[in-house]
């Protein structure tokens, strides 16, 4: 699907191609490697100074990325003369023009703290915003001529392809009305998707890896990791019985309503994983939600120092252990749903991480990708999660996103998926 061959041992690929990476580098940076591989494109690194060769075939090319970093942009001749023919064939061009060194938010990729800038006007584009960005001129360039079989922008949510299969009636005089209430849903979406973290507080000593990945417009699941203070971070997965509107309205109260430490004129105290459940169990069932909206819920509390992890959940899928030379292992803490029993108890444990383990969070959505449990034999992990329990936790999240996003579908399996990974360097 991509080629990835060095700058300056250039051959004229066959086929149509998505995306055209043009740079005098050797390669491509991997973050956006990754990207062109996790969105299905078909790629090609190429020489800046050889896209004329290329350019007999431009019919068959979706979008081009110009790798302007060290360049300079107001005296490069050459690269002014590759803008002026690429705007003259009328195809979208997406220039970058430096990395930049610091956290950028992203929801479907990992967290990096590479971005790109685009312009000396565009102070930095994180992935997300690269991939809009590329959406938008094989969309364009679908439109320009139909007989090139580029990618539209793809879909936020598993149930947008279930929706775009349902034929579409001429007759219809609620059409306009249908669009309205996609355009709200979806505008619903990136209000709930304000209210996830914004970075991850990535280090030297740890990475995280995130999946958000609604079912419809909008998620029953809400997740967050937070520094609390040097020491310590909180993170957690919710997840909303059910999907849709209803169950991302309660995410919204449940991440308003969970809250990680207590603070008292200049003095705060951090308050423990059971603890933090307990209190969102109360609040939930002292609200008296209506059409007996429930939740789950797994709370960990990590000393970044000590490197213990402490955790409790409630009705939640069990966290995940990887640790290197064993089989994965289930961390299990007795708790019952939220928002049922206002006097319910919830149990902590605590486990000592060390280097090289990789914690693995996720949403009922992604139980067959992962593991489910039988009345038999237990929990049973799927072989395709076996295969990859030894990968770094960002490759882990990468590839079950993927899984994820490739499955056949029917209405009555759309769920929603979230994933939150961490690994100890």
């Amino acid at each position: 699907m991509g080629h990835t061959q060095p700058a300056g041992n250039a051959a004229v690929p066959e086929g149509f191609i998505d995306v055209v990476y043009l740079s005098d580098k050797p390669h491509m940076p991997a973050e956006i490697r990754r990207l062109f591989r996790q969105k299905k494109l078909t790629f090609h690194l190429w020489p800046l100074n050889q896209y004329n060769d290329i350019r007999a075939r431009i019919d068959r090319i979706g979008t081009v990325l110009v790798d302007a970093e060290g360049l300079d942009i107001s005296q490069d001749q050459r690269l002014g003369r590759v803008l002026e023919v690429l705007e003259r064939d009328n195809v979208g061009i997406v220039l970058l023009t430096q990395r930049v060194r610091r956290p950028v938010r992203s929801f479907s990729l990992v967290t990096s703290e590479t971005s790109f800038s685009m312009t000396k006007s565009v102070e930095s584009i994180s992935m997300d915003d690269l991939w809009s960005s590329i959406s938008v001129n094989l969309a364009q360039r679908k439109h320009q001529n139909s007989g090139i079989a580029t990618k539209p922008p793809g879909p936020t949510s598993l149930s947008e392809r279930l929706w775009d299969k349902k034929p579409s009636d001429p007759s219809d005089t609620h059409g306009s009305f249908v669009d309205s209430v996609k355009e709200q849903l979806r505008l619903a979406g990136l209000v709930q998707r304000d209210f996830l973290p914004a970075q991850l507080p990535n280090s030297d000593e740890l990475q995280w890896a995130v999946t958000f990945l609604p079912a419809e417009w909008v998620s029953g699941d809400i997740y967050d990791v937070a520094r609390i203070d040097e020491q310590h971070i909180g993170f957690y997965i919710a997840d909303a019985v059910g999907h849709s509107m209803p169950a991302a309205l309660l995410t919204m109260f449940i991440k308003q309503a969970l809250v990680m430490r207590q603070t008292v004129d200049k003095n705060y105290r951090i308050f423990p994983p059971a603890e933090v459940v307990k209190n969102l169990n109360i609040k939930m069932a002292g609200q008296k939600l209506s059409g007996y909206q429930f939740a789950t819920c797994c709370y960990c509390l990590l000393n970044v120092k000590t490197r213990q992890l402490t955790f409790a959940r409630a009705g939640h899928p069990y966290p995940i252990l990887l640790r290197d030379g064993q089989p994965p292992q289930q961390l299990q803490a007795r708790g019952s749903l939220l928002g049922i029993f206002e006097s319910a108890d919830f149990v902590q444990e605590t486990v000592q991480l060390q280097a090289g383990d990789r914690l693995l969070l996720y949403s009922d959505g992604g139980e067959l990708l992962i593991g489910r449990l039988h009345d038999k034999t237990g929990f049973q992990y799927t072989e395709e999660f076996l295969a990859m329990k030894d990968c770094p936790i960002t490759e882990i999240v990468d590839r079950l996103t993927e899984m994820a996003r490739n499955r056949d579908i029917e209405p009555a399996e759309v769920d929603d998926l979230t994933l939150v990974g961490l690994e100890i360097h």
